[in-house]
C-alpha cells in the first residue's frame, strides 16, 4: 500500500484542488444576430450555427 513519505504543504493542496473549481461558461456573440452563445453551439434565437441556418425556430 502506497504510503505518502512526507507531507503534503498546503501550498501544493490548495494548487491541486484549484484546478478542479468551476468556471463560468464563456459566451460569444452570435454572428447573425448579436445574442450571447456559448461556443459550438447553435444559437436558440435564430437558430444559425457558422453562418448557417440550421435549426427551424418559430416563435410560439
Amino acid at each position: 500500500m502506497g504510503v505518502p513519505k512526507r507531507k503534503v504543504s498546503k501550498m501544493r493542496l490548495r494548487t491541486r484542488k484549484a484546478a478542479n473549481r468551476w468556471h463560468a461558461p464563456s459566451l460569444g456573440k452570435c454572428q447573425e444576430c448579436g445574442t450571447p452563445v456559448r461556443s459550438h453551439t447553435a444559437c436558440p434565437a435564430c437558430g444559425s450555427y457558422r453562418n448557417r441556418q440550421v435549426l427551424d425556430v418559430t416563435p410560439a
